[in-house]
């Protein structure tokens, strides 16, 4: 059993499984295509990706990829916490432009599903978090885009944080939504 909701974006769903706890710990079923499919979530999955990031406040993103090689991803977070970004890249879409976010954590263990179309980041905010997600297509290099976490057109609201952000090469040099290759 889980729980499905939509985030205001069409596409971009938080997705909480049931938990079975007792005194010893907790199981949950994070991923059942069965399930997912009876909840109209009809993806296969074909990659599965695990990054650390050691401090609060290292950035992630805004990633995608372009046809014929993007993602939908299905992201959840098994130690620490982050907010989750997804903006909508269609451009003949009625949102395009638009973000919605979600924190997404150990605790709660919660999930976000972040469709084709859609940049997508994050930014942890605690020490030691560890992201997993699945994608429905490989990494592909050729297709790998991004656009500036802070491009005022879009107009994210990334937290404060103390330190700042950690941002690699890749995203602090990532043009602006007006200029990126996205989706028609």
């Amino acid at each position: 059993m889980l729980e499905v909701r939509s985030l205001g974006i069409d596409g971009v769903l938080e997705i909480v499984p049931k938990r079975h706890g007792d005194a010893r710990g907790f199981f949950m079923e994070t991923y059942n295509a069965e399930r997912f499919s009876q909840a109209g979530i009809d993806l296969t999955f074909v990659q599965d990706n695990h990054s650390y990031s050691a401090a609060p406040g290292v950035l992630r993103g805004l990633h995608y990829q372009l046809a014929p090689r993007a993602q939908d991803k299905l992201l959840r977070v098994i130690r620490g916490s982050i907010l989750d970004i997804a903006v909508d890249i269609r451009r003949a879409s009625k949102t395009f432009g638009k973000w919605v976010a979600l924190e997404v954590s150990a605790e709660k263990g919660n999930q976000i599903l972040v469709p084709k179309g859609f940049a997508h980041g994050f930014v942890t905010l605690v020490p030691d978090t560890e992201v997993l997600y699945k994608v429905t297509d490989t990494y592909s290099p050729e297709h790998d885009r991004s656009i500036r976490f802070d491009d005022p057109a879009i107009g994210i609201e990334w937290p404060s944080l103390a330190d700042g952000f950690q941002l690699s090469d890749k995203d602090l040099k990532a043009p602006t939504l007006a200029t990126a290759e996205v989706f028609a």
